[in-house]
């Protein structure tokens, strides 16, 4: 039952009206004859059946309803809707919240509530208005035929036409399934994982959520960062097509209690794509992400990083360098890897031996050699870094420093000629000196090995298909430290909005980076392992960028907005 049918159903228990003996039995009688349906049309089945053993009618349930909860009630056989009334809320959103919008003054709206109760369902649809709800009452059971009258067909219906209407398109989808072995029931089901990943790769998306929540199964892509909400399959639909996807992935359809991963290779015309797929149980189903893995990406130059002319030269000079120690730092979803696998394509020569450790390898890389960490055979970080260096490389990437003992090994290695590259979790570039200091490694090893780091954020760039100059705010303008008068040479730009862009103004994303090179003063400040805070002020002085200074610039330069770059970066200190 939802809120407002046990709120009633306990008020005609304490009015002595029914006893829980006879609300059993009416229950027992409810599921005997409604079979096998969802629990909405169980508790449907039930109400009906206990007003009717009460000798209530419905006009007196709502009637009581409204005065205790001091509402306005409605009888729907005498309301007539207009469409643009009807178009304030979607039919997925009516369907789903069980709510029929009656009219707005501009100010507010007015909306008949099939649950009332429910005050999650009043805030959410408050703010998917964007304005105040004026709830009033009406017999659940009218109001989901109501909103069938007025929004057209229901579940079975909507689930019938949403397979019917999808394609396959120009994908193909490999995996360990005859075309034999699928019988006409699964293919509805295979067309639609088929069609989420060909919506995604259209999107340019980097990751597709399929997330089983209580009362719906949610589809979320994350593109340019966001995450972005598509239409949801039928709730029926879910166990079917969290099955497909798992034996897609090539992993077991049996095992639903522990975490799983597994991979899926798509083909779109020539290019290949990798889908690296991994499985969460949680309270209400698997949760599945699929990370899409674009080989093309990876042939990103340095400019389409983000990279200003200054900067780049300095990155440049530091992976060329021949020896020690350059980190790559963030938070998860920052570039790290894209701009490590960047870096190595520019350093990737013939005359060069380069071998990655990684958990997991994302990007197959020509030329590289690349270790797969399996720690259930004992092949750790720390156990292939210690075999790799037997290999005699040049160049060695470790896929992230987590503990002392990878953090010793690498910087051995780096004390022996070999250039190492990694990546940390750190806030800044300078923190990294203090987050290996706080592992164990002696300031000492930290000042003897450490060329630079690299921390980074990803800002949102805007569209070149429809950005146009705008004139910022003089708010903007004290943000930013600038006069009128210096901004007249910058070109602040922002997008319109176009189909290219999904109207939302932005089109790809772009690095906003601070660069922390090792010289001979900070090195020694390493050694006597002064605080962090002397070491960042240090840094500054002698003209290390902070990454909201270089997205300022960035901002100047017509590249992204002010607002990416407040939100991706924290204000200095």
């Amino acid at each position: 039952m939802n809120a407002t049918e046990e709120f009633l159903t306990e008020a005609f228990k304490d009015q002595g009206l029914v006893s829980q003996e006879s609300i059993d039995q009416i229950l027992a009688e409810a599921k005997e004859q409604a079979g096998s349906v969802g629990e909405d049309e169980l508790s449907l089945q039930f109400f009906s059946l206990l007003l009717s053993q009460l000798g209530l009618s419905k006009e007196e349930v709502v009637n009581f309803l409204g005065a205790e909860l001091s509402m306005p009630t409605v009888d729907l056989s005498t309301v007539s809707l207009t469409p643009e009334v009807l178009g304030l809320l979607s039919a997925e959103h009516a369907r789903f919240y069980e709510a029929i919008p009656l009219g707005t003054d501009g100010s507010s709206v007015d909306l008949l509530l099939g649950n009332p109760l429910d005050q999650d369902n009043t805030d959410n649809l408050s703010h998917l208005l964007g304005k105040p709800v004026n709830p009033s009452v009406a017999y659940r059971g009218d109001v989901l035929d109501a909103i069938h009258q007025f929004y057209g067909f229901g579940e079975q219906e909507k689930e019938k036409d949403f397979l019917d209407g999808l394609g396959q398109g120009d994908i193909e989808i490999e995996d360990n399934v005859r075309p034999e072995d699928v019988s006409e029931e699964d293919a509805p089901i295979i067309r639609f994982v088929h069609s989420v990943i060909k919506d995604a790769l259209e999107k340019r998306a980097s990751d597709i959520h399929m997330e089983p929540l209580e009362n719906k199964f949610r589809i979320r892509f994350r593109i340019d960062g966001k995450l972005i909400e598509q239409p949801d399959p039928p709730k029926r639909l879910q166990p079917s097509i969290l099955s497909r996807t798992k034996l897609m992935a090539n992993v077991s359809l049996a095992e639903k209690r522990v975490p799983l991963d597994g991979r899926i290779n798509v083909k779109v015309g020539s290019k290949v794509i990798d889908l690296r797929v991994s499985t969460l149980p949680t309270v209400h189903g698997e949760s599945i992400v699929m990370r899409i893995l674009d080989k093309e990406s990876l042939s990103l130059g340095l400019p389409q990083l983000g990279f200003f002319s200054d900067d780049q030269t300095v990155f440049e000079k530091v992976i060329n360098m021949p020896d020690g120690i350059f980190l790559v730092t963030g938070p998860t979803g920052s570039g790290k890897s894209t701009t490590l696998y960047s870096a190595l394509n520019a350093i990737n020569k013939p005359d060069r031996k380069i071998i990655t450790v990684e958990d997991p390898v994302e990007y197959e890389v020509p030329g590289i050699n690349q270790v797969q960490v399996r720690t259930e055979v004992g092949m750790t970080f720390s156990a292939a870094l210690r075999a790799m260096l037997r290999q005699a490389p040049n160049i060695v990437m470790v896929g992230e420093i987590r503990d002392l003992e990878t953090a010793e090994i690498a910087i051995n290695a780096s004390l022996t000629g070999h250039m190492v590259f990694s990546t940390l979790h750190t806030n800044d570039a300078p923190s990294a000196v203090s987050r290996l200091v706080d592992m164990g490694v002696k300031p000492f090893l930290v000042s003897a090995s450490l060329r630079a780091a690299l921390a980074q954020r990803l800002v949102r760039a805007i569209c070149q298909n429809c950005k146009e100059p705008y004139q910022p705010t003089s708010a903007e303008l004290a943000v930013l430290g600038i006069t009128e008068e210096q901004a007249t040479g910058a070109s602040f730009m922002k997008g319109s909005g176009c189909p290219k862009c999904g109207d939302k103004g932005y089109r790809g994303r772009k690095g906003v980076f601070e660069i922390f090179v090792v010289n001979q003063e900070i090195e020694e400040m390493i050694y006597n392992n002064v605080s962090i805070v002397e070491l960042r002020r240090k840094a500054r002085e002698m003209g290390m960028r902070s990454m909201r200074n270089d997205g300022f610039r960035k901002v100047l330069a017509g590249i992204t907005t002010l607002d990416e770059v407040l939100m991706a970066t924290t204000e200095e200190e």
